[in-house]
């Protein structure tokens, strides 16, 4: 009799490969309801939020302050003990300026070389400036103007929903469907087959990886025919930074699934991580502001990566050499996420 090959061999079999991947997307397609909650998930928030945030908001006043922090609270300048307002340090003068034109700032400050910008099409600006004059006109401030179409609350959140909606798919559609399988006794009767856990695991990966994508397409592309998002930079740029945190998203669901046996406690550490990069990776708000612990412990998370590039790109029309710090990161979560889940992978 020939010899099963065994599951250890290194040889890369295709045919399993494919095997494996038709069999999980027709399991996919075949449970509707997961299926319609991936798609009106993401449109029911998008659809929720255009509404809201519809008319005129009522926000803080930002104020984007350049220079040395430390010299500006010696100086004691009356402006930046103002009130009401809120004051961002900024590091880099170029890009706080693109801000400002995004009305994402409603000024930008700096009181070393008195001087400071605003939008003309920002009322808010006009208000800071009279704010300025009048607690600063002795100090002869020079103005400079910038123009810019603003940014709507919805344009800015559709990255961080998106994203989300990613994250769950990728976390749960790997981590708690293959702990399932192990429940179940499935991968033990994969185990006695010649499938080996390399082609397993990448078939997973594969499936869940273009569903994922298949589907943000969709929604995306449907919401913005009624929303009209804003896009400043380029559409091949915005795929590539979500395939790579979706693979990366995806390389931690197996990173948690490769060992455990038990649905609960798979659901319950899944909901561990999920819920907290919700809140620390910028999805409903910037953490601009935040204290520097909590940004420390956010640039942990893959979430945090995929949502800055992929607002970089749509926001502020950045190319790839632009957000190659988020691509490098999420390249090395998801190799370091991979070899760990697939070294730590038990069938039974």
């Amino acid at each position: 009799m020939k010899p099963v090959p065994s599951q250890s061999a290194t040889r890369f079999r295709f045919k399993h490969f494919f095997a494996v991947l038709a069999a999980r997307n027709i399991e996919f397609f075949r449970d509707r309801a997961a299926l319609a909650w991936n798609i009106l998930f993401p449109v029911l928030i998008v659809a929720g939020f255009a509404f809201a945030f519809s008319g005129d908001q009522i926000d803080l006043y930002k104020v984007g302050v350049y220079g040395d922090q430390s010299a500006q609270k010696k100086q004691q300048n009356s402006f930046l003990a103002t009130e009401h307002i809120q004051f961002i340090p900024v590091t880099e003068l170029q890009p706080a300026i693109v801000r400002l034109e995004r009305h994402q700032l409603d000024m930008l400050f700096d009181p070393e070389q008195k001087r400071y910008w605003i939008n003309e099409e920002s009322p808010r600006g006009y208000l800071l400036e009279r704010i300025l004059r009048g607690t600063d006109a002795q100090s002869n401030f020079s103005k400079q103007s910038v123009t810019g179409k603003a940014i709507r609350y919805v344009d800015w959140l559709i990255p961080g929903v998106l994203a989300m909606n990613m994250m769950f798919s990728a976390l749960f559609g790997i981590g708690y469907v293959i702990v399932r399988y192990r429940k179940n006794g499935v991968l033990k009767r994969l185990k006695a087959t010649p499938l080996s856990a390399l082609e397993f695991l990448t078939a997973q990966i594969a499936s869940r990886l273009w569903l994922i994508m298949a589907i943000t397409t969709f929604v995306f592309a449907g919401t913005n025919l009624f929303v009209n998002f804003a896009m400043f930079g380029s559409w091949l740029n915005l795929f590539i930074i979500f395939t790579l945190g979706t693979i990366s998203m995806i390389s931690l669901g197996l990173l948690i699934a490769a060992r455990l046996s038990s649905e609960e406690l798979a659901g319950g550490l899944l909901n561990l991580i999920s819920w907290p990069m919700i809140f620390l990776s910028g999805v409903w708000f910037s953490l601009e502001g935040s204290p520097p612990v909590i940004k420390q412990l956010a640039q942990l998370l893959p979430l945090t990566h995929l949502i800055d590039g992929a607002r970089a790109i749509m926001i502020d029309g950045a190319g790839l050499i632009d957000i190659a710090p988020q691509l490098g990161i999420l390249a090395l979560m998801s190799t370091v996420f991979i070899a760990i889940g697939a070294a730590s992978f038990r069938w039974e």
